[in-house]
């Protein structure tokens, strides 16, 4: 199981839970359509042979997006065929083929992959369409050819063949916030979902039902240990900006303002709250493969745990990020690292993080770069805004 992020900051994400026991109705099978077309049409009889090549390409649907702008040695730009305001959220890949993925973001975007990424075609999703809403698709996660996507407006997709179909598991009225953050299992049925509010929720039986993960709500936590040092804890809220699952099922989590940030661990009543490390506030945070926490500030700086688990000690990572923010960092293996932030600032270490390079080619590239994640050695993507999507070539 690999380690799922929620949005990034900067893109609306929302924490605290009530957990309460989640009894869904059995859902309802929806089907995934496909993409609208797109109509070339020829003009003028002296353009005829245009006019008719024109034909062949309206019958045979529209062109994907192509993997073709190389900005250095280890990227490459996929033009993506969506609107340029779409602000890519997550991608997420089989279990059963690895070269088969969905791309999901704002504007109910949700893109197929059959080749690795190279290629991209939209997909229509039926199961969201009913009721007129625009779906900001924030999460998807994979285990097999099972898999589950999750967005706001409240909304869980599901599907059992590979991305095929997708059919809607209605969500209870009394689910506290907005779900973020989806975790397949390994098990057939089963998956792990984190509500914007703090709530995490899991099932072992397809999403019939749920049962609470955490007991007490985050704001009661905050509450009952301001006076115990936790600074800006009594400015709290509700929202986290980012929260990180690592593969053992722990989580971390940055308070909206960046002035501190949380922990739950497997069997925890409620999340735990620390003290941020640094002066500065904080941007992100996240794990290293060998299950130590880094963080990024809001004034670009990036730190490293001194041990494994939780901690409120960090050493620097000597990155410099020339006054740019770090948005994200990910971890190819561990040694090959990579953080990427705001106007295309993307950075590399070859050494676990202790020393960085800039990626010059990132310079040319008109977004703000979100969010990294590799799948495996050889395939790795970063996402932005304006639709942006860089793919890994490095290999």
């Amino acid at each position: 199981m690999v380690a799922h992020a929620a949005s990034p900051a900067g893109r609306d994400v929302a924490v605290a839970a009530d957990a309460q026991p989640l009894q869904p109705q059995q859902p309802q099978p929806k089907a995934v359509g496909s993409s609208n077309r797109r109509s070339v049409l020829g003009s003028g009889a002296a353009l005829a042979a245009a006019a008719a090549a024109c034909e062949l390409v309206e019958l045979a649907g529209p062109s994907p997006a192509v993997a073709d702008q190389v900005i250095s040695s280890d990227w490459e730009v996929v033009e993506l065929p969506v609107d340029k305001g779409v602000v890519l959220l997550d991608i997420g890949f089989t279990g059963s083929d690895p070269n088969h993925g969905f791309l999901i973001g704002t504007r109910q975007t949700l893109l197929e992959t059959v080749d690795g990424g190279k290629t991209w075609n939209p997909r229509d999703v039926a199961a969201a369409q009913d009721e007129g809403f625009n779906y900001r698709f924030n999460s998807i996660s994979f285990s097999g050819d099972e898999g589950w996507i999750v967005g706001k407006p409240a909304i869980l997709l599901h599907t059992t063949d590979g991305g095929k179909s997708w059919e809607r598991v209605p969500l209870s009225a009394k689910l506290p916030g907005t779900p973020i953050l989806i975790t397949a299992g390994k098990n057939s049925g089963e998956a792990e979902m984190t509500t914007d509010q703090g709530a995490i929720y899991v099932t072992d039986n397809g999403a019939y039902t749920w049962s609470a993960a955490v007991q007490e709500t985050v704001d009661a936590t905050l509450n009952r240990t301001v006076s115990s040092g936790i600074n800006g804890a009594s400015y709290y809220e509700g929202y986290f900006s980012n929260v990180r699952r690592n593969d053992a099922g722990d989580y971390v989590a940055v308070s909206s303002r960046g002035n501190f940030f949380m922990s739950w661990e497997g069997g925890q009543t409620y999340w735990q709250p620390h003290n941020r490390p640094a002066a500065r506030r904080i941007q992100n945070m996240g794990w290293t493969p060998d299950n130590r926490l880094w963080l990024t500030t809001r004034g670009g700086d990036l730190l490293f745990a001194s041990e494994n688990g939780i901690t409120e000690t960090f050493d620097s990572g000597r990155l410099n990020s020339r006054g740019f923010g770090i948005l994200d960092v990910g971890f190819k293996d561990n040694n090959t690292v990579y953080a990427c932030g705001g106007s295309g600032s993307l950075f590399k270490s070859a050494d676990g993080g202790s020393t960085w390079r800039r990626d010059k080619g990132g310079d040319g590239v008109p977004a703000n770069l979100y969010e990294i994640k590799f799948f495996g050695d050889r395939s790795g993507f970063v996402l932005g805004n304006d639709s942006v999507l860089l793919r890994y070539i490095g290999a």
